[in-house]
């Protein structure tokens, strides 16, 4: 039987080490989005691993609950009221958009404080 060396055992550790570190802040960022229900489920947790392996960059993740949650709080008067998110898959469509899209970070900024805003008056 051919045992792996200590340095490649020690690598493995450190890049699923890693990986564990990305899903938690993924499904970190995701619970404190607002409008979603705070809680995390085996597909959410299953989904973050996807996003990792496909290497999407954890800012663009944020960002992407930060233009969703935008979209959810500032809307016209008189909007009838949205559900509660319930799944981290209900952000793929705004995750791929904003991999898409070549916006200054300025504007992500400003949508943040917008949200902030906006939950302080709601």
């Amino acid at each position: 039987m051919v045992r792996p060396c200590a340095s490649r055992k020690a690598e493995d550790q450190s890049v699923e080490g890693k990986k564990e570190e990305y899903i938690r802040q993924v499904l970190d960022a995701y619970r404190k989005t607002p409008g979603t229900t705070g809680r995390v489920h085996r597909p959410d947790r299953a989904l973050a691993a996807q996003l990792h392996q496909r290497g999407v960059p954890l800012l663009v993740i944020e960002n992407a609950f930060v233009l969703a949650a935008a979209r959810r709080l500032i809307r016209p008067a008189g909007s009838p009221a949205l559900s509660t998110v319930r799944s981290l898959a209900y952000f793929l469509p705004v995750i791929e958009e904003v991999l898409s899209l070549a916006v200054h970070p300025d504007y992500f900024r400003y949508l943040r404080h917008k949200i902030e805003r906006a939950r302080q008056v709601g």
